[in-house]
């Protein structure tokens, strides 16, 4: 019988995946709280060898103002809404000297942490936020973005093979550059019309409720899928589908927080009995306002998975190892 494959993959931001929209003095300590639980986190997927994917905004991968400066690319997105571009946010805000000194805007400490503890892959979150379906841009500023995002990983003698796109905008263009710039994975929407992104801009209430209400209740699609209906095609990096996002807990949802854990371990169970995939995705910053009960959260889901391993033999895969195992599927290297 084929082993079910438990996925996690988490989008590593900082104040660089909200720039355009977070105050930061608002937002201080919601992120001074998201870098106290990212060791937490580690220390977990550690203990239950939970093999995990994070997908790293690549400016985070510098420590000093030098370092940043001297891997931003010569060719800058042209967004028609300048407030989009991180160049744009520096220009008239300005970021600190350090990681010291700017604690939001730098995490080389944080992904030496990352890179030190078993199970983790260090992906791509692009460079600098990249927006791939807003007005103004060009493909080739794409893939300058991601060759800064390489660079940056070079640093710790890395090269980035999964990749996940900011506010999950892509189309196949993009993904072929990709390929090109080394990447062999992406992380795909769930295949439900509400997650079918094609701006961050106007997006309707309908798709935002429909995404929310699919937390706890049953509204789209059979979540999981088997490695071999994953499509391989030529040029092109294997595009994973996310399977469910982990929503942060809120005090205001009382017994809602139990209801989605609860989906989630049955979920997850389901992918266990039936050999699927199952590949859960969320920000570390979502845990940033309640990060105690979050961490407790994720416990639940972490103990339901040795359960699922013991009991059913699951195993967990980061993106990049799930990557090699359906080529390997193929017959490919």
């Amino acid at each position: 019988m084929t082993k079910g494959i438990f996925t996690i993959s988490l989008d590593f931001e900082l104040h660089w995946g909200g720039f355009e929209k977070w105050n930061l003095p608002q937002y201080q300590q919601y992120f001074f709280n998201t870098r106290k639980v990212i060791p937490q986190m580690l220390s977990l997927f550690e203990k239950h060898e939970v093999h995990v994917t994070w997908a790293s905004v690549g400016m985070l991968f510098h420590n000093n103002n030098e370092s940043l400066r001297n891997a931003i690319p010569s060719e800058k997105p042209t967004y028609q809404d300048q407030q989009l571009s991180a160049y744009s946010f520096i220009d008239k805000y300005g970021i600190g000297k350090d990681e010291q000194e700017d604690p939001f805007h730098y995490a080389a400490s944080l992904v030496k942490v990352i890179l030190n503890t078993q199970y983790q892959e260090l992906a791509s979150h692009t460079f600098a936020h990249y927006y791939c379906n807003e007005a103004g841009q060009t493909i080739e500023q794409f893939r300058a973005d991601l060759r800064a995002a390489q660079q940056s990983a070079a640093l710790y003698g890395k090269k980035l093979r999964s990749l996940v796109f900011p506010r999950n905008q892509f189309n196949e263009d993009y993904l072929r550059v990709c390929y090109e710039e080394g990447f062999v994975t992406v992380r795909d929407n769930p295949r439900d019309w509400f997650w079918n992104i094609r701006s961050t801009q106007n997006e309707s209430m309908l798709k935002r409720l429909n995404r929310g209400a699919d937390a706890y209740i049953p509204i789209g699609k059979k979540n999981t899928y088997t490695l071999d209906t994953v499509e391989v095609r030529a040029g092109l990096p294997l595009c994973l589908p996310a399977s469910r996002l982990l929503r942060p807990y809120r005090p205001s949802e009382y017994f809602l927080n139990a209801m989605k854990i609860g989906r989630i371990k049955r979920e997850l169970e389901r992918a266990a009995k039936r050999g699927e995939v199952y590949h859960l995705w969320w920000h570390p910053h979502n845990f940033g306002s309640f990060p105690e009960q979050s961490i407790a959260g994720l416990k639940q889901i972490l103990e339901h998975y040795d359960f699922c391993r013991n009991r059913y033999e699951m195993e967990s895969l980061t993106m990049g190892e799930t990557a090699d195992r359906i080529y390997q599927l193929h017959g490919k290297n």
